[in-house]
């Protein structure tokens, strides 16, 4: 009996978690776009989203209920199952990949940990595993549509994610290599140790490594300067044109769902994870197992917020690259450098172990 009631408690946590990292992360999604919305507007000295709401902050509620009530148009040549679940795939891929990822200290209660869904010890082949995935939602919606602009915009997404997808899976081996496991929570506990120095970006030298991840996670979510797939001024508005309603919103939370889950795992092999910059310098100010929990999430969603920003700010000053730069960036150039790393890293290792 005593079993079965630790199952149920283990079983109701489980799906409350699920339920608050879900409403959470689209709400992250939600108010993505609206910072996007505010910093490009001041990049670009105009206010940006100011009516609904004090200070625009109802915007993304209207935006999302204006979708949610537009007639859902489906063109008469295009090959319905395909069409329907595209963006059922495009948005679903996105959304499982946070499943995995810590973003808190470790909480334990009745055995469940509160800040991650599912602890996995190959939590990294995951991620990239289910964002590669998302490649065929892109994929179907162009060919699908039975348009020359989507399928245009489908084939340039397909083979830039494909191709950046290499470089960016590469730049993971030095991190891997330094923590010696795919957990993404051993990952952040190899960095933990003196704060920021600690971190692989700066004491683990994979600065490198941060670059070519940074390059290849734009291309990999479809971002200025790599947003080919979708350039308004040739392709209209690339594999989503035929597309409207929550149809058109999925694709659109899918891309900024994947955003976010691109700064989280930046942020857990790149910068400390929920750790503290300063190590544990401050943790007798939060202490107890609450302070520490919300100290490690304050940190955590800082880290990830400073990620979203520089993908905004890269957007607002930087123009598109030309097609054939773009694909002879990610071969000639990211690829090479990536597999230096790995090697430098190894020998590295070798030579301080």
């Amino acid at each position: 009996m005593s079993h079965l009631n630790n199952f149920e408690i283990f079983l109701l946590l489980t799906i409350v978690k699920i339920a608050i990292v879900l409403m959470i992360t689209l709400m992250a999604v939600a108010y993505t776009v609206l910072l996007e919305r505010k910093v490009l507007g001041r990049l670009q000295n105009r206010w940006g989203p100011s009516r609904v709401g004090p200070f625009g902050l109802a915007q993304p509620l209207v935006d999302g209920l204006k979708l949610f009530l537009k007639e859902d148009m489906m063109p008469l040549a295009v090959e319905r199952p395909l069409f329907v679940i595209a963006p059922i795939i495009a948005l679903g891929c996105a959304l499982i990949s946070i499943a995995v990822v810590p973003f808190g200290a470790v909480t334990l209660v009745h055995g469940v940990d509160l800040f991650q869904i599912a602890n996995l010890n190959i939590g990294l082949l995951v991620i990239l595993g289910v964002t590669s995935i998302g490649v065929y939602g892109v994929a179907l919606s162009g060919w699908s549509s039975n348009s020359k602009y989507s399928l245009f915009g489908s084939l340039r997404s397909t083979a830039q994610m494909i191709s950046y997808e290499l470089a960016l899976g590469l730049s993971l081996v030095g991190v891997v290599l330094r923590a010696q496991s795919l957990s993404l929570r051993d990952i952040v506990a190899s960095q933990s140790a003196h704060g920021a120095i600690s971190w692989n970006v700066f004491g683990g030298f994979q600065f490198i490594a941060f670059f070519i991840y940074l390059m290849a996670a734009y291309a990999e979510t479809n971002r200025s300067p790599f947003d080919l797939s979708e350039a308004e001024s040739e392709l209209v508005a690339g594999y989503h044109t035929e597309y409207s309603s929550m149809k058109f919103a999925m694709f659109f939370m899918a891309e900024y769902a994947n955003m976010i889950t691109v700064s989280c795992v930046a942020t857990l092999l790149f910068l400390g994870g929920a750790s503290s910059p300063f190590g544990h310098l401050f943790d007798h100010v939060a202490s107890g197992i609450v302070g520490t929990a919300l100290f490690s999430i304050f940190w955590f969603v800082a880290k990830v917020f400073s990620f979203l920003l520089l993908y905004i700010w890269v957007r607002g000053t930087l123009p598109r690259f030309r097609y054939d730069q773009l694909m002879a960036f990610g071969w000639k150039f990211l690829l090479p450098v990536a597999m230096v790393n790995i090697l430098a890293t190894a020998l590295a290792l070798t030579y301080h172990g």
